[in-house]
């Protein structure tokens, strides 16, 4: 399949890598957290990703930075809900950002139209089910434990034949649990329970994914191996997170370039530049090997 040809239910056709823009509902995420917290200063700042040119806005109400401790399923729906329901009533595709079947089915009941679960459907086991019933279009990343432990957990002789096993084992459980294989989204998981080296080699190997056969979505925004790559010379410190968005408009490209369904990022403007070259290169490339 072309990496651009849609085959999720529900959702529209793109002649491009999409743009996933995130919107984080939280006192405590790595990057952005307590900026957005407030409901209309999250909805206000979800419109202005659309805006800028996201294609999708991704809503969460629970930090999976390494290390994070969980919340209550209360609180998450208090912080999500109304963010998802105000930008869905705007018009607005929205991907729910959660582990929890609870938030999942609400949130698609007043207008999330994904279901994004880092954990693949691990972490809840009421969570396939809930996709299996939506029909919507569900996230299956790659996943080894909960953000607490994240970093005990990786360990790879080969990460990029390694994750794709586990992705496929979890695919096939899904599947087995009545969600469609159309519904099926798959992520290699940058910064879960992967080292920095361990998130280079993935990225490069992008384009292996398409023996998954199933859109790839791509989250390299900010993360810490991008904040190493960029440390201060001098110091040794990392980049600090809301310094590395040229970066990750990088990164987003050499992942749209090897067939990524769509970037998940914190800063909408440069990654849609990016990925936007990139198709236009393509299409060039395509030009040029006609002649």
């Amino acid at each position: 399949m072309s990496a651009y040809e849609n085959p999720l239910p529900g959702l529209p056709d793109w002649d491009r890598c999409g743009v996933m823009g995130i919107v984080n509902v939280t006192p405590d995420s790595f990057s952005d957290g307590g900026l957005w917290l407030d409901p209309d200063r999250a909805l206000a700042h979800g419109l202005e990703l659309i805006a800028q040119g996201a294609d999708v806005i991704d809503v969460g109400g629970e930090s999976t930075r390494p290390g994070a401790v969980r919340i209550t399923c209360e609180e998450e729906l208090r912080r999500v809900i109304p963010v998802v329901r105000g930008l869905a009533e705007d018009g607005v595709l929205v991907s729910v950002d959660t582990m929890r079947a609870d938030v999942a089915e609400a949130a698609v009941n007043v207008g999330a139209r994904i279901i994004n679960d880092v954990s693949g459907g691990r972490a809840d086991p009421r969570m396939v089910s809930v996709a299996a019933g939506t029909g919507v279009p569900f996230v299956v990343m790659h996943w080894r434990g909960q953000s607490a432990r994240m970093d005990e957990l990786a360990g790879y002789a080969d990460v990029v034949g390694e994750v794709m096993e586990e992705v496929e084992r979890e695919m096939d459980a899904v599947v087995s649990g009545g969600v469609d294989p159309s519904q099926v989204i798959v992520d290699p998981g940058l910064g879960f329970a992967k080292t920095r080296d361990n998130d280079w080699a993935l990225l490069a190997g992008i384009g292996a994914w398409a023996r998954l056969g199933r859109p790839v979505l791509v989250g390299a925004s900010r993360k810490r191996f991008l904040g190493t790559l960029l440390a201060d010379p001098a110091t040794g410190e990392p980049r600090p997170t809301r310094a590395r968005d040229a970066a990750t408009a990088a990164a987003s490209a050499l992942a749209a370039a090897q067939g990524a369904w769509a970037v998940r990022v914190h800063e909408v403007t440069a990654t849609t530049d990016a990925v936007r070259v990139e198709a236009a290169l393509r299409k060039a490339r395509g030009r040029t090997t006609k002649r």
